[in-house]
C-alpha cells in the first residue's frame, strides 16, 4: 500500500478537546430530558428551544455591550467575515446517551455565544451552516425537530437580535421549508433589515453546489431576455447572483468547522477561495468563547497574499 506523508498546509489548524466545555455550556444545575423540547432543571420542566440552565437564564444575549478584545487579538487584524460549520450536534447527543434533539438545542446555545461575541469584538459579519440540501435524508422526525427549533428560535431571539441591531438573512432553497417558518422568515428579514451592528447569516436548504447552480440559471436568464451578452458575464457579476449578495463583505475571511472533520462539506464553494481554514477538534456544543478566541488567533497569525507575494 502505498503512504505518503506530507506537511500540513498553514492554513490548517487543529485544537484539543476541552474536557470542561460541556460544564460550561449546561452548568452543574442542568439536565437534559429525552423529550424533544423539554428540559429539566432544579427550577422544574419547562418548553424551551435551548438547553437551560442557571446561568442562562440570567445571562441574556447582549451584544450592544462593549468588550475590549481579549488579550493578543489585535482590533486591525479582525475578520470582517467568519464563517462557522457548525458539525457535531448528533454526535455530542449520542456521546452522553442524548437523542439527537438535545444536542441540536445544545448547539443553539453555542451559536447564541458565538453571535454575542463577534457583535462585542467587531466581526460584521457571521454566516453559520444550519442545515445542508445533504441533510434532507435524515430522519423525518428529526428534520421535523430542527425545522420547529429554527423557527421557534427565530420568534425568541428576534426582539433581542432586533435590539441589538443585528440583521438577520436566510440563505438556500426555501422550497421545501414549511409556510409557518417561511413566514417567520420574512418577519425576521424585514424586522431586521436596517439594522448595521452584525449581519447574521443563516444557510438553510443551503449547498455551494445548488448557489452556483442558481446563480448560473439567473445569469442565463439575463441572457436570453437580452438584458446582459455573454460577453458580459464575469465574477463580478456571477458574486452578484449568489446567495451571499445581501451582505456587503460575500467572502468570509475566515472558515471555522468543529468537529475533527476535514472538509468544507458543500459549503460556499465559491466564497471560499482565499478564506483562511480553521479546524476545530471540539463537537459544536463544547466549542464557545476559549475555542474562539484560539481560532481568531490563528487567523492574525496568517499572511494572507491573495495569489501575490510580500516583499
Amino acid at each position: 500500500m502505498l503512504s505518503l506523508r506530507v506537511p500540513a498546509p498553514t492554513s490548517l489548524y487543529f485544537r484539543r478537546f476541552n474536557a470542561g466545555a460541556l460544564e460550561r455550556r449546561l452548568g452543574r444545575d442542568c439536565f437534559l430530558s429525552f423529550s424533544p423540547g423539554l428540559v429539566e432543571n432544579r427550577r422544574g420542566i419547562g418548553f424551551g428551544v435551548g438547553v437551560r440552565s442557571e446561568k442562562s437564564e440570567t445571562t441574556p444575549f447582549t451584544a450592544a455591550e462593549e468588550e475590549t478584545l481579549p488579550e493578543g487579538l489585535q482590533p486591525e487584524l479582525m475578520p470582517k467575515h467568519v464563517a462557522v460549520i457548525m458539525d457535531g450536534n448528533g454526535r455530542w447527543a449520542k456521546n452522553r446517551g442524548l437523542q439527537p434533539w438535545d444536542g441540536h438545542r445544545a448547539g443553539v446555545e453555542a451559536l447564541r455565544e458565538i453571535v454575542e461575541l463577534c457583535g462585542r469584538w467587531g466581526i460584521q459579519v457571521l454566516t453559520v451552516f444550519a442545515f445542508s440540501t445533504d441533510n434532507w435524508i435524515r430522519p423525518k422526525i428529526e428534520i421535523d425537530f430542527l425545522l420547529n427549533l429554527f423557527e421557534r428560535t427565530l420568534k425568541s431571539e428576534l426582539e433581542t437580535l432586533a435590539k441589538n441591531n443585528v440583521r438577520i438573512s436566510i440563505i438556500g432553497d426555501s422550497s421545501k421549508l414549511p409556510e409557518s417558518l417561511l413566514k417567520v422568515i420574512n418577519e425576521v428579514e424585514e424586522v431586521t433589515k436596517n439594522n448595521t451592528r452584525l449581519q447574521l447569516i443563516v444557510a438553510v436548504g443551503y449547498s455551494g453546489k445548488y448557489d452556483v447552480l442558481q446563480a448560473c440559471r439567473g445569469i442565463a436568464q439575463r441572457v436570453k431576455d437580452g438584458e446582459i451578452g455573454v460577453e458580459e458575464i464575469d465574477e463580478r457579476l456571477i458574486e452578484q447572483e449568489l446567495e451571499t449578495n445581501c451582505t456587503e463583505f460575500p467572502y468570509p475571511d475566515l472558515l471555522i468547522r468543529t468537529s475533527g472533520e476535514l472538509r468544507v462539506s458543500n459549503f460556499l464553494l465559491w466564497q471560499l477561495a482565499y478564506t483562511e481554514l480553521f479546524f476545530a477538534q471540539e463537537l459544536w456544543p463544547d466549542f464557545g468563547r476559549s475555542g474562539f478566541i484560539e481560532a481568531l488567533m490563528s487567523f492574525q497569525q496568517r499572511q494572507r497574499r491573495f495569489g501575490g507575494r510580500k516583499s
